[in-house]
């Protein structure tokens, strides 16, 4: 029997929630628990396929149709703006996608327009063309909350969870941009394709968060 529904799913702290979530929609997840290191696993109906990828890469899949479903943060929907049909807050996941500097020297701390570290330029580029400020973006990998610290950038462009971080290297939120939770995420043509069974999985997995 062949695989019928191909499911993205992110690594890291969506992974749990995700397949709790697919476990109460009625779908063997078991060989997903298991210690292994493979990429593809299948349930044991071989109705769906589960391929494990970076939570960034999850729209780039779902877009260029090498999975039908699955899940990604809507920091990532936002910031690649990946051709594909959101279907589902699923609630959990929460965070907020925010400004951060130093609360006490909120002034410029660079010449020029206003330098904005961020792993987010799309989402920084967007949030200040709003507001109708000129900002020199600055794209950063690793920890944003330097850019501050050491005289990079003036603010920083980043999801806060608790706010520990941003706490303990003395920065704070000046803004907030919006909320962020993990999104059901559909390829266009597989939901016309294949809505005999997307579609269901889709009413069962927005019933089972809604509890």
């Amino acid at each position: 029997m062949n695989t019928d529904i191909t499911i993205a799913l992110p690594k890291g702290r969506l992974a749990d929630k995700t397949i709790n979530a697919l476990e109460k929609c009625g779908i063997d997840c078991g060989p997903l628990k298991e210690d292994t290191r493979k990429l593809v696993l299948t349930d044991r109906s071989k109705q769906f396929k589960f391929v494990f990828v970076k939570p960034s890469d999850v729209p780039t899949y779902i877009e260029r149709g090498a999975a039908d479903i699955g899940i990604a943060g809507k920091d990532t929907l936002l910031e690649m703006g990946a051709d594909v049909y959101e279907v589902a807050d699923l609630g959990f996941g929460k965070c907020k996608m925010c400004v951060a500097g130093f609360e006490k020297r909120p002034e410029k701390v660079t010449g020029g327009n206003l330098r904005v570290a961020t792993k987010y330029e799309n989402i920084a580029k967007q949030y200040y063309e709003s507001k109708g400020i000129n900002v020199d973006i600055i794209k950063l990998n690793g920890s944003v909350e330097l850019g501050p610290i050491v005289g990079l950038s003036d603010v920083i462009v980043d999801i806060v969870e608790s706010g520990k971080t941003l706490k303990a290297n003395g920065l704070a939120v000046l803004e907030e941009i919006c909320d962020l939770t993990a999104r059901l995420i559909v390829n266009k043509i597989s939901l016309k394709l294949k809505a005999q069974t997307i579609c269901p999985l889709i009413k069962k997995i927005t019933e089972v968060i809604g509890k």
